[in-house]
Parts: structure tokens; sequence; C-alpha cells
């Protein structure tokens, strides 16, 4: 799932006519950098959810997302077109249902009834606001999680100056605490069970009908501290685009380094 719905407050006035996610990162959408990520780790199908000037990201990218080819000296293979599907939250409910209503209104197109085997109720979720090009959202990974029993996993990154506090702490065998003395910033990306947006752990109802806005932060602060939640280190090239500097400042970078 790519979190897209939201307004870009902080980002203003750029985003009063263009989504976030559809701000230009060195010469690409900034969702797109995303997009490829997750096709080339072989999903298969993309959930996106809209609010804010959604319609522009549905005619952007439409019904499929097909990566551009890779460079033979690159040696990837690659990847067929990924099926996408729209969670329309502004158009359902007038506006974006925050993390935690987004994902469990999206929970029927992430998690189909009558989906079987082992995944079939875990899924990748990222917002679209970050940009981390060397991401490698792995097959390995969700199936290490599927068997894990735990209801999260998240990559926690170094905090950056915008955020010293960080988010969540992290254990030496691998668990994420709700606080800790040594706390690191949530990346956005995150593999997690369908589990996690059902009771005990949450009380909408199945799908959001009524478009109920939650906060996902509760949520995992409640598993971590029930051992439920797993967590790991990204030290590669992240940036959260929150502000008109950093984006310039990304695509200053390519400017300056165009290899």
């Amino acid at each position: 799932m790519l979190l897209a719905a939201g307004r870009g407050e902080r980002m203003r006035p750029l985003t009063d006519a263009v989504p976030k996610p559809l701000l230009p990162v060195r010469a690409k959408p900034l969702m797109q950098w995303l997009m490829e990520a997750l096709a080339r780790g072989g999903v298969s199908r993309l959930v996106i959810n809209t609010a804010w000037l959604g319609e522009q990201i549905e005619q952007s990218f439409g019904d499929a997302f097909a990566p551009p080819p890779a460079p033979a000296r690159e040696g990837r293979s690659n990847h067929p077109p990924a099926q996408i599907r729209y969670s329309r939250e502004g158009r359902d409910f007038g506006a974006a249902l925050e993390t935690a209503g987004g994902i469990v209104r999206a929970l029927p197109l992430l998690c189909p009834n009558g989906a079987v085997g082992l995944g079939a109720d875990i899924f990748w979720v990222t917002a679209c606001d970050v940009f981390a090009p060397d991401f490698v959202f792995s097959e390995a990974a969700a199936q290490r999680f599927a068997l894990s029993g735990k209801l999260a996993h998240l990559w926690l990154v170094p905090n950056p100056a915008q955020k010293p506090a960080g988010d969540f702490g992290l254990d030496p065998t691998g668990l994420a605490l709700s606080r800790a003395g040594q706390q690191y910033t949530y990346s956005t990306i995150g593999l997690y069970s369908k589990k996690l947006f059902e009771p005990p752990w949450c009380d909408i109802a199945a799908g959001n009908p009524q478009g109920v806005k939650a906060p996902l932060a509760p949520l995992l602060r409640a598993a971590m501290d029930n051992a439920l939640v797993s967590a790991e280190i990204y030290r590669d090239a992240w940036t959260d685009v929150g502000t008109p500097e950093r984006l310039q400042e990304l695509n200053q970078q390519k400017e300056r380094d165009p290899s």
C-alpha cells in the first residue's frame, strides 16, 4: 500500500496545485521511485489511497504500472506491470482518513476474501513522501515476516535533523520498543499483518465504512508493548521529503552528482 492521501501542508505552495507524491524528484514523480522499487521486489499488486488532488495520481498512473526497462549493464530482470487499485478517501469521505483509518479502508483491496497461502494476510506499507531509492522490497523479508507471528516489521532510520527524538526503540533481539533511551525514526516503510487492523488492536469496523480517521502509532505502540512488532535499522539513503527546502536539496544533489 502506498499512502498518498495527505494534503502536504508543509510543502505549500507547491502542493496547492499538485499532490505531494507527484512532485518531481530527479526527473520522476516522488512516488514513482517507490513504485519502481516495489516492482523490482516482485510486487504485482499496488493499492494507493488518495484524497487531495487524487485524480491527478490516477491520471498519471492509471490501472497498471510498468517500471522502466532495466539497463542491460545492471544485470536486473524486467518485471511485468503491476495492477493498481485505488482507495478513494477524498471521493468517499471528503478528506484523508489518516494512516490507520486509510489502511483499514483499503484492507478489502489489500487482503481480498478468499486469498490463501503463506503471506495472504500481509502487505507492505510505505508513505509516498519519502525518498529511499535503494530500498529493497524483498520477497525473502516478506516470507520471514509471514512466518514470524508478528503484527508488523518496521524499518527504522537514524534520526534526521528535523526529528532528533525519533519514534521507536529497538532491543538487541530485534523487537521494536514503544519507548527507549535510544530511539530511531520510523522510515514509513514496513510489513504489516491484517490482524493489527482487527480487534483487539483496532476497533474500526472492517473496511471502515464510516470513514473513521485514526493514526497508526497507537496501534503500533500497543503491539510493541506485547512484543509483537519487530524492526531493523536502515542506513542507506533516505529522506523525508516534507518541505520545499528538502525537495530542492535532493534535486540539487543530483545536479552536483549526475551519476
